[in-house]
């Protein structure tokens, strides 16, 4: 299926786009190393994952901490 994740401030602004790619079922992992989709570090705080995979959808809370 078509899986998307997303990464968003608290402010609800795209900070990244992490996934975005058709996949196969099954467990997967991915880092984030904190920078936003120019290359630029952000700051340590509380961000919001967006992931979505068909019709599923999952938003949750992460802290970043440098």
């Amino acid at each position: 299926s078509q899986v998307v994740l997303k990464v968003y401030n608290t402010l609800g602004q795209h900070v990244q786009t992490l996934v975005n790619e058709q996949q196969n079922a099954g467990k997967k992992s991915v880092m984030w190393d904190g920078h936003d989709q120019s290359g630029r570090e952000v700051s340590s705080g509380i961000y919001i994952y967006h992931l979505k995979a068909d019709e599923k959808i999952q938003s949750r809370k992460m802290i970043l901490i440098r």
